[in-house]
C-alpha cells in the first residue's frame, strides 16, 4: 500500500524498497540487467573488453615462444609457472572489474530501488563525477585484500630463498597460506561496500572505507554468504556455461597446442569468449554488491523509513528534473547522504 507521502514501494520495480532477503538481492541483480540491458551490458562490455584484452596481451608476451615450443622439464616448469601467474593476474583483474562495475551500476539500481526514471545517459552522469575515486577505492579494496593474503606467507618464501630445512618450510606454508586466505576474505567482505558508497554518497576514498566498516558491523557472515552464492553463479556461468562453446571451437580449429599464427588466432578467440562471458556475469556480481550496500543502509540506518519521515518521495525527486538533468542528479544523490539513524520498528537499529 502507498505510504503517507504517496510512495508506493513496488510500482514498476523489481527491487523492493525495504530490507531484502538474500534471494531478493540475487533476483534484484538479475532484474536490473533485464530491465536496463543496454546500459548495464554496455558498461560491462566496456569494462570486460579493457580488462580481457589487457590480460591477453600480457599472456602473449609473458609466456614467450620458448615456453610454448620446448618440452624439456625446465621449460615445462617455466610454462606452468607462467600459466599460474597469468591465472592469478586474470582473477585479480576480473575481481577489480567487478568492483568497478558495482560502482557504475549502483546509480542504476538506486534509481530502480526508489522508482525513479532512468533517462538515457543518466547512470553515466551519476557516476562520472566520482570515476577517479571509484577506481582508487576499488584499487584500495583489492590491494588491501592481496596484501593481507601475502603477508602471512612471507616467512615461507624467505625460508625457501634461504634454503632452510624442509620441515620449517612446510610448517610455515601450512600456517601461512590458510591465515592469508582467511585475512583476505575477511578484509574484502569488510570493505567491499565502500565501492557503491563512494559513488552514491560522494564520499572520499577513506571516507567510503570507514562507511563500509560501519555498514558491515554485525553482518559480516550474511554479507559473506550472499557474495559466496553470487560467486557460485558467476563461476558456473562465466567459466562453464558461456566459456565452453568458445573453448570447443578453439580446440576444433586450432588444436591443443597451436603455434605461430594459429596461436594468435586461438588467443583472440579465447579473448572474445572471455569478453562475452564476463560481459554477462559482471553486472550480476556487481549488482549484488550494490544491493548489499543498499540493504545495509535500510537495515542499519533505516534509509527507507527516513525518506518517508522526511517526505522525500520518488515523485518529489523526479520533479527536480524540470530544472534540468543536473538538478535531478543532485536530488537523487542527496537521498543517499548519511543522515540521522532511524530505528526500524520491531527490528531495532543495526539489524
Amino acid at each position: 500500500m502507498p505510504g503517507p507521502d504517496g510512495w508506493d514501494d513496488d510500482v514498476d520495480s523489481d527491487v523492493p524498497f525495504r530490507p531484502m532477503s538474500i534471494s531478493e538481492m540475487l533476483d534484484g541483480a538479475i532484474a536490473g540487467v533485464r530491465r536496463r540491458p543496454r546500459t548495464t551490458l554496455g558498461l560491462a562490455f566496456t569494462v570486460s573488453t579493457v580488462l580481457q584484452v589487457t590480460s591477453s596481451i600480457v599472456a602473449y608476451f609473458f609466456i614467450g615462444d620458448d615456453a610454448r615450443d620446448e618440452v624439456t622439464p625446465g621449460m615445462v616448469m617455466k610454462s606452468l609457472g607462467a600459466q599460474a601467474t597469468l591465472a592469478v593476474i586474470g582473477l585479480v583483474l576480473s575481481a577489480y572489474g567487478i568492483l568497478l562495475m558495482s560502482g557504475l551500476i549502483a546509480p542504476i539500481l538506486g534509481r530502480e530501488l526508489m522508482g525513479l526514471p532512468i533517462p538515457p545517459g543518466q547512470a553515466w552522469r551519476d557516476a562520472r563525477p566520482r570515476l577517479g575515486r571509484l577506481a582508487a577505492t576499488a584499487a584500495v579494496v583489492m590491494g588491501t585484500s592481496l596484501i593481507a593474503l601475502l603477508l602471512p606467507t612471507v616467512p615461507f618464501f624467505l625460508l625457501v630463498a634461504a634454503d632452510a630445512h624442509p620441515a620449517l618450510e612446510v610448517m610455515t606454508a601450512i600456517l601461512g597460506f590458510p591465515i592469508g586466505v582467511a585475512l583476505m576474505v575477511w578484509l574484502y567482505i569488510l570493505l567491499v561496500q565502500a565501492v557503491p558508497a563512494v559513488v552514491l554518497e560522494r564520499q572520499t576514498v577513506f571516507g567510503a572505507l570507514r562507511r563500509a566498516r560501519t555498514l558491515s558491523r554485525g553482518r559480516w557472515l550474511r554479507t559473506c554468504g550472499t557474495l559466496l552464492l553470487a560467486l557460485l553463479v558467476t563461476v558456473f556461468m562465466g567459466f562453464f556455461a558461456l566459456r565452453i562453446p568458445f573453448l570447443v571451437v578453439q580446440f576444433l580449429f586450432f588444436g591443443a597446442h597451436p603455434d605461430g599464427g594459429a596461436a594468435v588466432a586461438a588467443l583472440a578467440l579465447d579473448t572474445i569468449g572471455r569478453i562475452v562471458s564476463w560481459s554477462v556475469v559482471l553486472p550480476f556480481d556487481a549488482g549484488v554488491i550494490a544491493l548489499l550496500y543498499m540493504d545495509r543502509r535500510m537495515r542499519r540506518e533505516g534509509l527507507d523509513l527516513d525518506l518517508r519521515t522526511r517526505g522525500r518521495s520518488a515523485a518529489a525527486v523526479s520533479a527536480l528534473g524540470e530544472a534540468g538533468p543536473g538538478a535531478a542528479g543532485t536530488g537523487f544523490i542527496e537521498l543517499w547522504r548519511p543522515g540521522p539513524v532511524t530505528a526500524r520498528p520491531g527490528n531495532g537499529v543495526g539489524r
